[in-house]
């Protein structure tokens, strides 16, 4: 079932623009917020915005941590405030929008995938799931477009099937080449680098 999950989401790298998880509660950025209030120390978050973007953030963290410790409702609003002020401002140093925090549990599998890969120091078995997928969905394609091609000239309804079966073909081949060529189309500037 993984494997299958897994498989999805990768074909569905290459069928949109960017997968989203900076914004989710169980994301990368909610998380070293987290550890950053355990610590009671900001480093842990700063690497997710710009140099400019650090008073910001640096303010809210300090407000923050003024009212987390009056009760838990003042701390769970608290909490919410800088975990959706440290993701918009992350995200707007993308060049992406912010719609609030996703719960929990809304990571793509190939996302959480590679957070793990990360986590244990090994990309091989996400490596060879994405080439499984990704050849996979060239070879349907391919089958499909194929097939179809071989009536195309039987009839106008046969040659759009065909054409329908082509364009699906070629460009799932194009953005599989994009992808490998230029990488996903959620880049970070050059600015986040700074930390």
């Amino acid at each position: 079932m993984r494997r299958l999950l897994m498989a999805t989401a990768a074909l569905g790298l290459l069928a949109s623009p960017a997968f989203a998880h900076c914004d989710s509660m169980d994301g990368p950025v909610v998380a070293d917020a987290q550890r950053a209030f355990e610590s009671q120390d900001i480093t842990p978050v700063l690497k997710w915005v710009t140099a400019e973007d650090e008073d910001e953030i640096q303010s809210a963290f300090d407000m923050t941590l003024e009212v987390r410790d009056e009760t838990d409702a003042a701390k769970a609003v608290a909490d919410q405030y800088f975990f959706e002020t440290l993701v918009r401002v992350h995200r707007a140093s993308e060049g992406e929008g912010f719609t609030g925090l996703k719960p929990e549990g809304s990571v793509e599998p190939a996302i959480a995938a590679a957070d793990q890969a990360l986590e244990d120091g090994n990309v091989d078995p996400l490596a060879e799931e994405i080439a499984a997928a990704i050849r996979h969905g060239v070879e349907e394609r391919f089958a499909v477009a194929y097939e179809k091609r071989q009536t195309a000239e039987d009839s106008v309804e046969q040659g759009r099937e065909y054409v329908e079966a082509y364009v699906q073909f070629t460009h799932f081949a194009e953005q599989a080449d994009h992808l490998a060529d230029a990488g996903a189309s959620h880049q970070h500037q050059e600015t986040l680098a700074g930390h």
